[in-house]
C-alpha cells in the first residue's frame, strides 16, 4: 500500500548531497563593532556543545548544509510515520492471546482408588 510512498522518500533522502547538523548564528566582537561576517555554527556532540566558526566565504555552503539535514529530519519523520502505519495496520488484525496465570502451587492429582 506504502511502497511506492515509502520508496520515494527514501530515493529522495539518498539525494540530499549535503547536510550539517546545529544552529547558525551571528558572531562579533565587542572591541571590534565594525567587523562583521563572522557566524558560528554550534551542536551537541558526545554530551558536549561543539562550536566551530564560519568564515563569510563558507557560509552559503553551511546554510546549505543545514538545509539539508532539516529535509532529511522531515523526510525520516515521514517515512517512520509510513512504518508506524503499516505496522498498526498489520497488528490490528491479530488476536490477543489470553493470558493464563500459572499457579504457585502444583496441583495434585486425586488418586483413583
Amino acid at each position: 500500500m506504502n511502497q511506492p510512498d515509502k520508496t520515494r522518500i527514501l530515493q529522495q533522502i539518498a539525494a540530499i548531497s549535503d547536510m550539517e547538523r546545529g544552529k547558525l548564528s551571528t558572531y562579533s566582537f565587542k572591541d571590534r563593532p565594525n567587523v562583521v561576517g563572522y557566524h558560528k555554527l554550534q551542536h551537541w556532540q558526545d554530551g558536549k556543545n561543539q562550536t566551530r566558526y564560519v568564515p563569510a566565504e563558507e557560509l552559503p555552503a553551511v546554510q546549505s548544509a543545514l538545509e539539508g539535514y532539516s529535509h532529511y529530519q522531515r523526510l525520516t519523520g515521514q517515512y517512520a510515520d509510513l512504518v508506524i502505519q503499516e505496522t498498526r495496520q498489520k497488528t490490528a488484525g491479530l488476536k490477543k492471546k489470553k493470558f493464563r496465570p500459572i499457579s504457585s502451587s502444583p496441583k495434585r492429582r486425586k488418586s483413583k482408588v
